[in-house]
């Protein structure tokens, strides 16, 4: 699936979000994203997409993942929770909404909402927990301060 970043304004007001300035990013679902036996989007590519919009928003705000390699730090994924609450079919654009919900010392807990516009319908809801890690050691490494400042948290998180 490809993607594109969308206006904020694309997001239906009557499906209301926890955060004051979430990432959005579009996508359309196509022929080759869907299951073989039943014809809706695969689950596999709900998860591409989550991390596709992860992946979007850190480079919207300079910190792409060849720029994150080659200062020695990548986001890992730790943990992914992901409730599927409608199909979406060939043809369908997705809106995915994502921002942080906090941070720890060395991880944050990102959430991202799916949406079909079209229709106001919640597609699928997803909890990413992201691992911050030294690519030298392969252990967790504090979050740097200017990610938390560019990417605040859901407030009263």
């Amino acid at each position: 699936m490809k993607g594109s970043v969308a206006e904020p304004s694309s997001w239906p007001p009557a499906v209301a979000l926890p955060h004051p300035r979430p990432f959005f990013i579009w996508f359309e679902v196509e022929k080759d994203a869907l299951s073989e036996t039943v014809p809706h989007l695969n689950n596999v590519e709900i998860v591409r997409l989550i991390d596709r919009a992860a992946e979007a928003h850190l480079e919207s705000l300079g910190w792409a993942r060849p720029t994150m390699a080659a200062g020695g730090t990548m986001w890992f994924v730790a943990r992914h929770e992901i409730d599927y609450r409608a199909e979406a079919f060939g043809g369908d654009r997705l809106i995915a909404a994502t921002w942080v919900r906090r941070y720890g010392r060395t991880t944050s807990e990102r959430a991202t909402r799916i949406l079909r516009p079209r229709d106001a319908v919640v597609v699928a809801e997803a909890s990413t927990r992201w691992a911050h890690m030294d690519l030298r050691s392969r252990r967790p490494t504090r979050i740097p301060a200017e990610v938390i400042d560019a990417c605040p948290p859901e407030p009263d998180a």
